[in-house]
């Protein structure tokens, strides 16, 4: 696409790009739009790789001007709503989550489980994850304020029988259908369900309590009874409800986890204090956005339509959106007080906001799983690796490789395995790297492949009468050996392999993390394996589960390490000695911090020892 003739204004507004079919494929935003746009005009090769792809196939560039960046961002939304652009970040999975539901605009209003698009004249709690959650809490509810459940047909065949349904006899339906109840009695249980689900439980407990006690002094001790179970299913309800602040706290809290080509969001809500209810989505970067970007588009997804459960006071994120001013600016407007979006720093909301993120982190795990446990997105993503890898056979058994230590210090490989697509784990293998000084991925990666094929190979050339009735450990060949990295990672794979002679037995690929491309011998540019492909999301799936189980084992040696090492070498200070030692005071920095005195009197060591131990501690 050749640079637009026309003078492109230096004003706020929003820009498109079509095709030559005249589809518009992207839609941003701009406070400057003849500085954002020019920037689509660089040379190629400097552009990110999906900003490059979508610019092949832009043909036309339209922008349209407003007054500001909140009118901007409001119609940024709007256009990507109506148009749905290939190349913008979109809304991946259209799963629906629960809410709990009030029919306000009926007679007599009811209380239900809902899903899909919302409607006016209902009130919307939640979203919760499971509909278990939804059901559970009304059961409970039910007790306290007993509203109809019951659909509107058979509240009108009960209106016309003149006899209640089994909910009147139990208690969980004060009997609208037959008169049983009045209109101002029955929209005081409304409007008391409707205020405990938006949060606002205190002043409820407080009024029922008294009520109990107002009827047990009156000796009416039937009705104290009732009261009294009805405040036992409130607490029951409360004690579900996750406690993460103080009570005016009103809040939503984002968290965000991310790979090269999608992004798990999470979001708790908070009211009054309390975690009302949680939502989830993930999204698929199709275009190429830093997180500031990411969470503009997130914010707008969230907000863009009415929230079930409004706007709230802040807004805690990971980082600060891109257009953080004008967000604010917009929620502040559509709330009608001051709306902030922050960055938590420090205390309680730090710790949830860690919290969120590490539940998006965990999601995004599942999401990649969830595909990759597909049997049929499985097969498609098999066939695709030997197709684009070039291999000789269908790929049953996947092995990864990857390092993890701390500045050379407890130096571990992993080897995580997939047969047939899913993860083997009875057959993943962890290793202490011994021969490696200092920091060396290279030498390591090699160590550890090594180990591993030579093992291999001394197995498979045993006469069968010497093999054991089981195989061993490294009895079976990959039809396919990964390495996370890039080419010098792939160049030890490769020389491993044909030191080994097993060259034209197991073929190797290298993955690197930073764009996602995948190598393989003899091709000095990487395979071009399609975003958003079932046989990228495979690799991975392995990258990340190899990369997290180096991690695993690497803090596991590392722990132990920290927890002992300062004691190492101390004369007379044998294995016993130092598990007593950590018995009594913990760690190594604990025990720095003690007399000689304490040290004397509470670890039980001869007085040389403690004497060494604590000259030990401190030479610094």
């Amino acid at each position: 696409m050749q640079r637009p003739s026309g003078i492109i204004p230096d004003t706020p507004g929003s820009y498109q790009f079509r095709d030559a079919q005249g589809r518009v494929i992207y839609v941003g935003k701009a406070n400057n739009l003849r500085s954002r746009v020019s920037s689509y005009f660089a040379d190629p090769t400097t552009l990110h790789p999906r900003t490059a792809s979508m610019m092949s196939f832009a043909d036309k560039l339209e922008w349209i001007e407003v007054r500001n960046e909140v009118e901007a961002l409001l119609l940024e939304y709007a256009l990507i709503k109506e148009h749905k652009p290939r190349f913008n970040i979109r809304l991946q999975d259209d799963k629906s989550f629960p809410f709990m539901a009030i029919t306000t605009d009926e007679e007599w209003p009811r209380a239900m489980m809902f899903r899909g698009k919302r409607r006016k004249g209902v009130r919307y709690f939640g979203p919760y994850v499971h509909p278990g959650a939804i059901r559970d809490t009304l059961e409970l509810l039910l007790r306290t304020f007993p509203v109809r459940t019951c659909a509107t047909s058979k509240f009108k065949q009960h209106e016309r029988l003149g006899r209640p349904c089994l909910l009147f006899h139990i208690e969980k339906c004060c009997g609208p259908c037959v008169g049983e109840v009045s209109q101002e009695q029955y929209k005081r249980h409304v409007d008391g369900l409707m205020k405990f689900l938006d949060g606002d439980n205190s002043e409820i407990v407080r009024k029922m309590e008294h009520e109990m006690i107002e009827a047990s002094q009156a000796t009416d001790f039937e009705r104290a009874a009732k009261i009294r179970d009805r405040l036992t299913a409130i607490h029951q309800v409360l004690e579900n409800q996750q406690m993460v602040g103080v009570q005016e706290d009103d809040m939503d809290v984002i968290g965000i986890s991310q790979d090269e080509i999608t992004a798990s969001v999470q979001i708790f809500f908070v009211r009054k204090g309390r975690v009302i209810g949680r939502n989830g989505f993930v999204l698929d970067k199709v275009e190429d956005a830093s997180q500031e970007l990411l969470l503009d588009r997130i914010l707008e997804n969230i907000y863009g339509d009415e929230p079930a459960l409004g706007i709230p006071k802040h807004v805690l994120v990971p980082v600060l959106p891109e257009s953080v001013g004008a967000i604010e600016k917009w929620l502040s407007d559509t709330r009608g007080t001051q709306v902030s979006v922050r960055v938590p720093m420090r205390g309680d909301k730090k710790e949830l906001q860690e919290t969120v993120t590490l539940n998006a982190t965990r999601e995004l795990g599942r999401h990649r799983l969830k595909r990759s446990a597909d049997q049929h997105s499985r097969t498609l993503a098999l066939n695709d690796l030997q197709r684009l890898l070039q291999l000789s056979q269908f790929p049953l058994r996947i092995e990864c490789y990857d390092m993890a230590h701390l500045h050379g210090t407890d130096y571990v490989g992993s080897m995580v395995v997939l047969e047939d697509g899913l993860p083997a784990k009875s057959e993943y293998r962890r290793f202490k790297i011994k021969d490696v000084p200092g920091n060396d991925d290279y030498a390591a990666m090699r160590e550890v492949l090594m180990r591993r094929l030579s093992a291999y190979k001394k197995d498979r050339d045993l006469p069968v009468s010497e093999r054991g009735r089981t195989p061993g450990k490294f009895a079976y060949p990959p039809q396919l050996l990964l390495v996370d990295g890039g080419k010098g990672q792939l160049g030890v794979a490769v020389d491993v392999v044909r030191e080994l002679g097993l060259e034209h037995e197991i073929p190797v690929a290298s993955l690197a993390k930073r764009l996602e491309e995948v190598f393989i011998p003899g091709l000095s540019n990487p395979i071009d394996v399609p975003r958003g492909s079932e046989a990228l999301f495979m690799l991975q799936v392995i990258r990340d589960e190899a990369h997290r189980f180096a991690n695993s084992f690497h803090r596991q040696l590392r722990g132990k390490r920290m927890k002992v090492s300062g004691l190492d070498g101390i004369a007379g200070l044998g294995a016993a000695r130092k598990e007593k030692l950590m018995q009594v005071f913990g760690s190594v920095q604990s025990l720095q911090k003690v007399s000689i005195e304490e040290l004397r009197s509470q670890s039980g060591l001869p007085e040389v020892v403690v004497q060494a131990v604590f000259d030990a501690l401190h030479q610094s």
